[in-house]
């Protein structure tokens, strides 16, 4: 189970990252590099990606919450690491296929984990 839960805040982890990225980043020239954008398109879509970010915020306050409930948080866990698998393939199908590997693949280890 610890490995698990380690997995777990891994997850928040890099959902934190994500929410940083978007909201903070996204027309910086560092942002814009991460994410191969222009400077006009990086500008003209910074509000979306803000609120991207701060679902991505929303997700890792969940899994953290969840951690912190112990057993009691187990399938709010659940839930929030299907959804992001679910959005992980869904983002590697329509925008760039890293997003399987960034975002589901970890999502789909610490829920692996969660259930043997």
């Amino acid at each position: 189970m610890l490995a698990a839960k380690i997995m777990v805040a891994v997850v928040a982890a890099l959902h934190l990252g994500f929410m940083f990225l978007e909201m903070v980043l996204w027309s910086k020239p560092r942002g814009r590099k991460i994410f191969g954008l222009s400077k006009e398109f990086a500008e003209q879509s910074a509000g979306l990606a803000a609120n991207q970010g701060l679902y991505n915020g929303i997700l890792a306050a969940g899994l953290i919450n969840g951690l912190l409930l112990g057993a009691e948080g187990l399938v709010l866990i659940q839930f929030l690491l299907a959804g992001i698998i679910v959005a992980g393939l869904y983002g590697a199908y329509s925008v760039k296929l890293s997003i399987l590997w960034i975002q589901a693949v970890p999502a789909l280890i610490a829920l692996t984990l969660l259930v043997i």
